[in-house]
């Protein structure tokens, strides 16, 4: 079985928005305060993080798992990486370099902006993030610490990236598009974590009909809707007008007992 907990379900500027006085930003519903997506992904063989977002400290102290086995990106925007760096207290417990996989373009887009973690000069841990990077084809399942992993090609916008399925867990987040060969990668899931902006369309997202519409199409048994914006209203507006097995992700949600083979 595999466990998941949301680390943050916002989009990139977070909930509350700095400056905002919508009442979505001014809420006190905790529901309504949303941190940077990421995910933890718990097998028995492993503890896998996907994304580490500019919120990683905070959520590590909120979440605090004992390791971190493999990090797994979907696309190298500054609110699903910007927090790598953190990684760097799990190299001085595990003592231990930690492996991080990526598509080539997000890889390479990483190793630019934080060089300083791939390089193994340093004789001990923790001054700064110790990783191998590993890349992977995105058209093909791997191995990442003994669990196997399906990449999923989607689109942000234009933007090819990935989403991942581990067994009955299906995550994609920042998608607008899915090609159609992707599409059977996303049936059959006990659990489907889909993107939802907000009501409005928007150019590199889908929206919440277009998510709730993709949800219906691949039946999962559960799913849930995250990088969520303030703009999509408050949390207890519209999780009532959501289908009876689709609800909004919140900070700190956790999904026990999925499958890790699918239904």
């Amino acid at each position: 079985m595999l466990e998941l907990t949301f680390l943050g379900t916002g989009t990139s500027n977070g909930v509350p928005v700095i400056g905002c006085d919508c009442e979505v930003c001014q809420s006190d519903d905790p529901r309504d305060a949303r941190l940077r997506a990421s995910v933890l992904a718990r097998t028995p063989q492993a503890t896998i993080l996907i994304d580490t977002s500019p919120d990683l400290r905070v959520q590590m102290l909120q979440a605090r798992p004992a390791r971190i086995d493999a990090v797994l990106f979907t696309h190298a925007h500054a609110d699903h990486t910007a927090g790598l760096d953190e990684l760097r207290r799990f190299n001085v417990m595990q003592k231990e370099r930690i492996p991080v996989w990526a598509t080539g373009d997000t890889a390479r887009d990483i190793r630019q902006r934080f060089s300083y973690a791939f390089d193994h000069a340093f004789s001990f841990f923790g001054g700064k993030p110790d990783l191998d990077l590993h890349l992977l084809d995105p058209t093909g399942p791997f191995m990442a610490a003994g669990v196997r992993i399906v990449p999923i090609p989607i689109n942000h916008g234009r933007l090819p990236i990935v989403g991942y399925r581990i067994g009955g867990f299906v995550y994609v987040t920042d998608v607008k598009t899915i090609p159609e060969a992707s599409r059977p990668l996303l049936d059959n899931a006990d659990v489907l974590v889909m993107t939802a902006l907000r009501r409005k369309e928007h150019v590199a997202h889908m929206n919440l009909d277009e998510a709730l519409e993709t949800i219906a199409q691949h039946r999962p048994k559960r799913a849930y809707l995250t990088h969520v914006a303030h703009e999509m209203g408050l949390h207890a507006d519209v999780a009532p007008l959501l289908p009876a097995n689709v609800e909004f992700a919140t900070d700190g949600l956790v999904v026990p007992n999925i499958p890790m083979t699918p239904r």
